[in-house]
């Protein structure tokens, strides 16, 4: 049986399938670095998760923060990433209970590194809260 969190995590990665300009360069966590024929890419990673603990009840409430970083190369890689972030969000944002396994999922932010180099790139990078309740002993059971 699988977590809560990965069916999440998975969840992510399957709904981004058809985003706009990546094709099928979505990845979990990858970390090894990208060539340039691979991209613009998307990497899917879990950056934390915070638990509550209800206290007359046998659930964990979670907040699981989930980075989906997109990485382009071109003159101006934020411009280069817009389309795939709309894209993105749309996605991600059209089913806020990930496949049943949330109960809401909220936009936190946008972060932006661009680097030089022979060709400039990016990586932007869209935070997004997924919040979703486990119970106390078992992380793969909704209560």
């Amino acid at each position: 049986m699988t977590t809560k969190r990965e069916s999440i995590l998975a969840g992510i990665r399957t709904a981004l399938t058809g985003t706009s300009g990546v094709s099928t360069r979505i990845y979990r966590s990858r970390v090894e670095p990208l060539a340039r024929g691979e991209l613009p890419a998307i990497v899917v990673e879990p950056i934390n998760d915070v638990c509550v603990q209800l206290t007359s009840t046998p659930t964990l409430d979670w907040t699981l923060t989930v980075r989906i970083a997109v990485i382009v190369r071109g003159n101006i890689p934020d411009q280069v990433a817009d389309p795939i972030v709309e894209s993105l969000h749309a996605k991600v944002m059209a089913d806020l209970t990930v496949g049943g396994h949330a109960y809401d999922v909220q936009p936190t932010g946008v972060s932006f590194d661009m680097q030089e180099a022979d060709q400039p790139s990016g990586v932007i990078s869209c935070d997004f809260v997924v919040k979703y309740r486990t119970q106390v002993a078992n992380l793969a059971q909704s209560p």
